[in-house]
């Protein structure tokens, strides 16, 4: 066995052991984790092609260890000999943001959570979500042609899936609130990824400690009259429901469960819809494949039980998820030690998967630099080379609740826009892709739209 894993330079110093004179070296680290936000991959490619299946990098008080493949993916997150907490690390990183939300969970608590929440995504509970997301997409989108503007993609959508939140979720008329709620959402998100971790009012973090007082209010006002009601949104479910065990969640729990999911949600659903509306709007063969296909449905909405009507969008949807996946590494903290592959990895070290990095390997993708989504098709099925090759959802235990929810939001979001509009990117454009904390264009993505005659 391998005494240690090959070493990668040391990319960060603890301030309490830096002189003076580096300084400058200290910006420079800042930099580049900015840098890292923009373009993750490069770097995970680069260790990998120059260390091999696993790196690990020091840091204060931490050895992070990355463990690069599929092979690596399935071993961490099936995790068959329970050597992995998905809490700790998490917690690390936005514990003071999302506390117990339910990917900050682990063993009994997760499976119990879990099970809970799992009553509020079940195929009753989403067809009747299905209904509402029709119609609030139909209202929203037929107000984004304005003639002789650009129209700017990413804001739009991100107002929209607030909305669908807001209303599935919660079951809301936004209004005035809806800037509150948008803006909580994107400091929240930017603090769990924040460097400089200081309650220091005009730093990140606090501006996201901030945003979830506001989440807390906003949601335990409501849980009081949720908990006596007969409404059939998410948060309403989550209140009153009662497991055959008799476990119910406290009023904390729903607040830490329902502002975790409605950032997960929001945010990584807001991501793929951008991404998919650039890929379709580089490759207008495929736009006109899959707004064929919506336009042959004859129908303005689509029934959740229809919902494998649209083979196109399907095969788009998961090609940008490739290209594009939401969350572009998975951390795990090892409890004990581990052997992968001939390497020992001592317990507490951080354990780092990363779809993001797998969705692009030669080994597993033909030319996965393209955009190609028959690589999907039943013929090609280079997703099915390998189990945990694609991992755009995590997997195992982990893996994402929400899943069949937001596959079934984005197709209804794009049937509509199909329907509606033909869209092109203006001359020469590039998407300027931000990979983390959630993968998400930089700017706001113009779009030329045109409506179907």
């Amino acid at each position: 066995m391998t005494s240690i894993l090959p070493e990668k330079h040391d990319n960060t110093v603890a301030l309490n052991e830096l002189p003076r004179q580096k300084l400058r070296d200290l910006l420079g680290r800042f930099a580049a984790g900015e840098r890292d936000r923009k373009n993750m991959l490069s770097g995970l490619q680069r260790a990998h092609e120059r260390y091999g299946e696993a790196v690990v990098t020091r840091l204060p008080n931490m050895r992070m260890v990355n463990l690069f493949g599929p092979d690596a993916n399935r071993y961490v997150l099936l995790d068959p000999d329970r050597i992995f907490s998905a809490r700790k690390p998490w917690m690390m990183i936005m514990g003071k943001i999302f506390p117990d939300g339910l990917l900050l969970l682990d063993g009994a608590e997760h499976k119990s959570d879990r099970k809970i929440m799992h009553t509020a995504f079940t195929r009753p509970a989403l067809r009747g979500y299905t209904e509402r997301m029709n119609a609030i997409a139909a209202e929203e989108i037929a107000h984004w042609y304005k003639p002789g503007t650009t129209f700017e993609a990413f804001p739009s959508v991100k107002e929209l899936t607030l909305t669908m939140a807001a209303r599935v979720f919660f079951g809301i008329e936004l209004g005035a609130e809806t800037q509150k709620l948008n803006d909580a959402m994107e400091a929240l998100v930017a603090a769990s990824m924040s460097r400089v971790r200081l309650n220091i009012p005009g730093l990140e973090f606090y501006r996201g400690l901030r945003a979830r007082k506001f989440m807390i209010d906003f949601i335990g006002g409501m849980i009081p009259q949720r908990r006596e009601g007969h409404a059939t949104d998410i948060f309403s479910r989550l209140c009153r429901t009662v497991t055959e065990d008799g476990e119910q969640f406290e009023d904390q729990q729903i607040i830490d469960h329902m502002s975790f999911l409605m950032m997960a949600a929001h945010d990584t659903t807001t991501s793929t819809l951008s991404s998919m509306l650039y890929e379709l709007g580089r490759h207008p063969e495929w736009q006109e494949r899959a707004r064929n296909e919506s336009l042959a449905f004859g129908k303005d909405d689509i029934p959740f039980d229809e919902m494998n009507q649209f083979p196109a969008i399907s095969l788009v949807m998961k090609e940008t998820l490739r290209r594009y996946p939401p969350l572009p590494i998975i951390p795990r903290i090892a409890l004990r030690d581990f052997e992968f592959k001939g390497y020992r990895v001592p317990a507490g070290s951080m354990v780092v998967i990363s779809p993001l990095h797998s969705h692009g390997l030669n080994e597993w993708w033909d030319k996965p630099e393209t955009f190609d989504p028959d690589r999907f098709s039943e013929a090609r099925a280079e997703d099915k080379r390998h189990t945990h090759s694609y991992i755009p959802f995590g997997g195992g235990e982990h893996m994402c609740l929400g899943l069949r929810f937001a596959e079934t939001q984005v197709k209804i979001v794009l049937h509509h826009i199909l329907r509606r509009y033909r869209f092109t990117l203006e001359p020469g454009y590039t998407m300027p892709v931000q990979q983390a904390p959630i993968s998400k264009p930089q700017d706001g993505l113009p779009l030329i739209l045109e409506p179907l005659a």
